[in-house]
């Protein structure tokens, strides 16, 4: 019915598809998120820099 060949053929597709589903899952989800939240961390630390530099000219 189906040879060896096509069976390996078939767990390599089968392999394939998987590792592409999780890496467009990871690329979906994930990095966005990363990205999302260094910017909001840069942010604060700019807000928090720029409160430190006026309370120092005050004084």
């Amino acid at each position: 019915m189906f040879e060896f060949d096509q069976y390996l053929g078939f767990i390599a597709f089968l392999t394939i598809l998987t590792i592409g589903f999780w890496l467009m899952i990871f690329l979906v989800a994930i990095v966005p998120y990363w990205i999302g939240g260094s910017v909001m961390e840069l942010l604060k630390e700019k807000k928090e820099k720029k409160r430190l530099e006026k309370e120092a000219k005050r004084q």
